[in-house]
């Protein structure tokens, strides 16, 4: 499971202090995945980020009582200076797998040939999401993050087969989607909630947090 726990987050934009988190507690038990619907500009990516661990909160507790993934779309953790192969064998080993079927793995779903083997610098954003996302599904986690779902990619075949995997995914992992349209949720929310003015409104079913969150962005 995944729990805030009167978890408060807030930052200053050089204009405004703006909060993104006022005193929230949620939890996201496994099985349960969860979509979070959050105008753009209201820190979806923030919220995400700190279910990765990746910031940390101003106050309260973040309990991770599972194995969970980086934000899909994240290149946090990767070097731009050397080749996808580099990078997934090196990812590979500190999550304890096997390098060669990291690596395999990518490789197939990426699609990139030769690219593969070129360093991460020289890619497109779009060949990066793909191999943002392939990674992340090559490894075993438990709830995957994704931020604004699928990666922006005009490879249909990429699209095809990491949908596919995705979706078999939902079978035995549990999902935590942040979107600013509910569309994108559809597919993988079983509950919602609606992030607005630093809290987390929880619902337990999409339609229900789509009411609020029409209401709120067009007032």
């Amino acid at each position: 499971m995944l729990e805030f726990r009167n978890v408060s987050k807030s930052f200053w934009t050089g204009t405004q202090h703006k909060v993104i988190l006022d005193q929230v507690s949620f939890r996201v038990d496994l099985g349960k995945s969860m979509g979070i619907l959050a105008p753009n500009g209201t820190g979806k990516t923030t919220l995400i980020n700190m279910m990765a661990g990746l910031e940390k909160p101003d106050e309260g507790e973040i309990v991770r009582g599972c194995n969970i993934s980086f934000p899909l779309g994240f290149m946090g953790g990767v070097v731009g200076k050397v080749s996808a192969m580099e990078n997934a064998r090196y990812i590979a080993r500190l999550y304890g797998l096997d390098p060669d079927y990291v690596e395999s793995f990518c490789r197939w779903l990426c699609g990139l040939g030769e690219y593969f083997d070129q360093p991460l610098g020289t890619y497109s954003a779009g060949m990066r999401a793909r191999f943002s996302f392939a990674l992340m599904l090559a490894l075993d986690f438990d709830m995957y993050l994704i931020d604004e779902g699928m990666p922006s990619t005009t490879d249909v075949e990429f699209n095809r087969k990491a949908g596919e995997i995705l979706q078999e995914r939902l079978r035995t992992t549990t999902i935590v989607i942040v979107s600013h349209q509910a569309e994108t949720l559809e597919k993988f929310a079983r509950t919602a909630a609606v992030l607005t003015n630093g809290q987390l409104n929880v619902f337990d079913s999409l339609e229900e947090a789509k009411q609020l969150y029409d209401y709120q962005t067009k007032s």
